[in-house]
């Protein structure tokens, strides 16, 4: 298997511009053994790269596929209006922003970077320039074409994913349905076994309601919903259980028993992860046929050019797209049958 040894490109999109994305990537490769162990390529206007690689080694390259070992790889792109504030919110630099993530997805699409690590956004700014997705995770499934993805976030052995994501709390009970939950625990079993290499995950799956309902006392939506989902799922191999009440879970130390832990709504996830992982955690997308992390801070508008960013969690995005991408590569070599003739893979498109 020589794509053990093999140097994976990483494309970086550069995020947000007056953030500090830049700014941790560079704290993240500070290290010698960073740029020896995978190839960057980052997509950004050439004027950010002289600002943020100044003690690092970079060179420009008209293609990722040009990308040298040793340096960060700089593919330009013109970003006319913008001039770089650190810490302002602008349109012209949620348009830097859309067009980074536009041109990296661009060469992921045509296989010239293996993964795509994304820095963080400014939601309302990105909009403001035409961006018409909630976040980076919805664009990608719409380009790619798939309908489900699953946000997973990763810190050492915690992965926990969401059924609802980015959606008003009042509409989270509205939200769920049995067929949902089913459909995001088998992305979640089907990722820890294809991207995490763990042959028989086992999955904690938390109840909506506090005390998961107490038998109906507080909500039924565990004993009408949640519990069959479970069951469903346990029917079709998946070693599912629970519900959980989410209170004690992470506390307790419960989620120590699992490969991975399944929340109902977006804080009911993250707030627990942060607390215990905040500025080392990952974001990946489960489902995608492309590997896309992030890492799981903001754009730190308030410290973005003080030289004050942590590359921690920049540095464990990469490190978790190059694992996954190696994992993938492993599950298929094994799960392929050299008699057979395999179907087509899906494709990761691109529209543009």
């Amino acid at each position: 298997m020589s794509h053990k040894n093999s140097k994976i490109r990483v494309g970086i999109s550069c995020g947000d511009p007056n953030g500090i994305g830049l700014e941790a990537l560079t704290d993240a490769l500070a290290d010698e053994r960073s740029l020896a162990a995978m190839i960057p390529v980052v997509f950004a206007p050439r004027s950010l790269a002289e600002a943020a690689f100044e003690n690092i080694p970079w060179g420009e390259v008209e293609d990722a596929k040009s990308a040298k070992p040793g340096q960060i790889n700089l593919v330009t792109f013109e970003s006319e209006g913008f001039e770089h504030k650190p810490g302002e919110a602008s349109k012209e630099a949620g348009a830097v922003a859309m067009q980074s993530l536009e041109i990296a997805v661009a060469h992921l699409a045509k296989t010239a970077v293996d993964v795509l690590v994304t820095a963080p956004i400014n939601k309302d700014t990105i909009r403001q320039a035409g961006f018409s997705f909630p976040g980076h995770t919805e664009y990608l499934a719409s380009e790619a074409g798939v309908s489900e993805v699953l946000m997973l976030l990763c810190c050492d052995g915690l992965r926990i994913g969401m059924v609802t994501g980015h959606v008003a709390l009042k509409d989270v009970a509205a939200g769920l349905s049995g067929e949902r939950i089913g459909t995001k625990l088998q992305l979640m079993h089907d990722s820890l076994v294809r991207d995490f290499g763990l042959p028989s995950p086992r999955i904690a799956v938390l109840g909506l309601n506090p005390h998961a309902g107490d038998n109906g006392m507080m909500g039924d939506e565990e004993k009408r919903i949640i519990a069959p989902a479970i069951q469903q799922a346990q029917a079709n191999g998946i070693q599912a259980h629970g519900p959980y009440a989410a209170d004690g879970f992470f506390g307790s130390g419960a989620f120590k028993n699992f490969d991975g832990v399944l929340a109902m709504y977006h804080d009911q996830g993250l707030a627990p992860f942060k607390a215990m992982s905040f500025g080392r955690g990952v974001n990946f997308t489960a489902g995608l046929p492309v590997v896309r992390t992030s890492p799981d801070h903001g754009t730190g508008f308030d410290i973005a050019g003080q030289g004050q960013a942590n590359g921690a969690s920049f540095r464990e995005a990469i490190r978790l797209a190059c694992d996954v991408r190696r994992h993938r590569m492993e599950h298929r070599e094994f799960a392929s049958n050299p008699l057979e003739i395999a179907p087509p893979k899906p494709e990761y498109r691109s529209r543009r």
